[in-house]
């Protein structure tokens, strides 16, 4: 089997004005970025045909070091849709540069089944990262400038809530000390960075609905306190119209295409696992304006990234997913009943039957929401058939929903036909509920939104707060933020807070170390355990299996 790269490298692309033509948009509209990227004039969103389009959320199980697959998925399920004769496209988020570098690799699918060019959408792609990491960071810059400039007459903030970002993972850059070095570097202060998928800058990109509503959530942010209890913000220091003008190319919607030339929408790139998961609310409603079925997809398990799709982004932009796609693998279930890490290619029936746990939690977790669920088997070469037939009877006599082998990463859209017809049979047959039926409700106390997530979702007994988390639920009460729905930060490996509780563990306290309040991106992010929003590199990085020769061939990139 060629590598990602090897296939993307063969792949013939057609140049992105034909893209276009492909997607009903005008050559002369795009903003090109070079030959085979443009991005997208907002105008082409129509709220009255995305209204009638067919969206597919694409989720998983519980992510593992083994990987799951879940873009693949997504690409190939457009592809097969496309293949059938439907008029389909898929929305991705974009790829950080963080775990592309890190542990995680790209994010732009594998095999058969990816969005290209790959090397630009895994590496600065159109600059989105970017330009969120100098929002941010001007942000902070002006904030730091604001209280210099006027340290003669006002205190700096009691507390300040503001970090800078960085789109790389960089464990030593959590906790710092800024502005040493004499009176002229600034005023001394702890201070730290998060990864730029965690900036709120960029929930707010991928959350706001306009350029009016991106200046207003902009203005919006929640810098710190002043002595007096008052809040400080963006608007406070008049800089939202800079931030803005940071952020203008950015809030357009990236296009690109898949291996088999179909259009691909890529756009905006929170963590799920510390952020909320979700590309652009604008490059959804700009798939569903051009496609009668829009795939996308939530990041991580579907504890985390379907969660808060649901919660937070559906909520907020008034859509609902036609049916719900979660996606399983063989190595995957194993690891969740228990096997050995470097034994889950071997055939182990009893660990792939003790890892069902895992899968039948998603999957009545996504019906509880009234979400209407198949089960997409993405099939790896170690796989047995009774392992294969194991998953499917249990999922149709268990479960009582449709499992369906997908085989695109081998095959492209040829292999991910079979998926297609049963997605649009199930939307045609068996579409979800038109309403959802939300975790918790708008007029609940952040404590209890935290609970009914842990509780309902994760299958939590307790939950529990240091007096940290404490002290910031009675800030955001304090602040009539109440009414915010939650985010919560916590391991993508498993149900709880500790990573290596596997499975679906049920007798388990869920304990809350922090709150982070985002004023802008209105939702409270709730950190659990021991989760870090600054990753760390793993001992051997992928960074050292990239390279590029004399010719500008790039290497070791996935």
């Amino acid at each position: 089997m060629k590598s990602d790269i090897e296939i993307a490298r063969e792949t013939r692309l057609e140049r992105i004005e034909k893209i276009a033509e492909k997607a009903g948009i005008k050559p002369e509209d795009i903003l090109p970025y070079g030959h085979y990227i443009a991005k997208v004039p907002l105008n082409y969103i129509d709220e009255e045909k995305a209204r009638k389009s067919n969206l597919i959320l694409v989720t998983s199980i519980s992510a593992t070091k083994a990987g799951i697959g879940k873009t693949t998925v997504s690409i190939g399920l457009d592809l097969g849709l496309n293949k059938i004769g439907k008029n389909a496209i898929v929305v991705l988020r974009e790829p950080s540069l963080g775990p592309c570098f890190g542990l995680k690799g790209g994010a732009a699918g594998g095999g058969y089944a990816q969005v290209l060019p790959m090397e630009k959408i895994n590496l600065h792609f159109t600059g989105d990262f970017h330009a969120v990491t100098s929002a941010h960071n001007t942000i902070m810059a002006l904030l730091d400038n604001y209280f210099y400039q006027r340290r003669k007459e006002l205190p700096p903030l009691k507390q300040v809530l503001w970090k800078r970002v960085l789109d790389v993972n960089d464990r030593a850059l959590r906790h710092i000390i800024q502005g040493l070095g004499g009176q002229s570097n600034g005023i001394p202060q702890e201070s730290g960075f998060d990864i730029t998928p965690a900036s709120e800058i960029m929930a707010i990109l991928c959350l706001a609905t306009s350029r009016q509503d991106l200046r207003r959530r902009i203005e919006n942010v929640l810098l710190g306190y002043k002595y007096d209890g008052t809040p400080f913000t963006v608007k406070d220091m008049g800089c939202a119209g800079a931030i803005c003008v940071l952020l203008e190319d950015a809030l357009l919607p990236n296009l690109v295409q898949t291996t088999e030339n179909t259009p691909a929408i890529v756009h905006g790139g929170p963590f799920a696992n510390i952020a909320h998961g979700c590309n652009t609310i604008l490059a959804t409603k700009l798939g569903m304006s051009l496609a009668d079925y829009t795939v996308t997809e939530a990041g991580f398990g579907a504890d985390l990234g379907a969660e808060k799709f649901l919660d937070i982004k559906c909520r907020k932009a008034g859509i609902v997913p036609k049916l719900t796609v979660v996606v399983a693998t063989c190595n995957g279930l194993k690891l969740h009943g228990g096997a050995d890490a470097d034994h889950i290619k071997e055939p182990n029936m009893d660990a792939l039957q003790k890892g069902f746990a895992n899968l039948d939690r998603h999957v009545r977790n996504l019906q509880g929401f009234g979400q209407t669920v198949l089960v997409a088997f993405n099939r790896f070469a170690n796989d047995t058939d009774d392992e294969i037939q194991c998953l499917i009877n249990h999922c149709q006599q268990e479960l009582g929903v449709r499992c369906v082998i997908n085989d695109g990463f081998l095959r492209g859209g040829e292999g991910a036909i079979e998926l297609a017809q049963a997605v649009v049979e199930e939307i045609e047959k068996n579409p979800s509920k038109p309403v959802l039926n939300y975790t918790y409700s708008d007029d609940e106390t952040p404590a209890q939104k935290i609970e009914a997530v842990a509780k309902k979702i994760y299958g939590a007994a307790s939950v529990s707060y240091s007096d940290k988390a404490k002290r910031m639920l009675k800030l955001v009460h304090d602040s009539g933020l109440d009414r915010f729905p939650v985010c919560i930060a916590k391991t993508q490996y498993s149900f709880t807070p500790d990573p290596k509780r596997v499975g679906a563990p049920t007798d388990f306290n869920f304990d809350i170390a922090d709150i982070v309040i985002n004023q802008g991106s209105e939702f409270i992010v709730a950190i659990a355990g021991e989760m870090m929003r600054m990753p760390g590199l793993p001992k051997v990085p992928a960074a050292e299996n990239i390279d590029i020769d004399d010719n500008g061939q790039i290497t070791g990139l996935s």
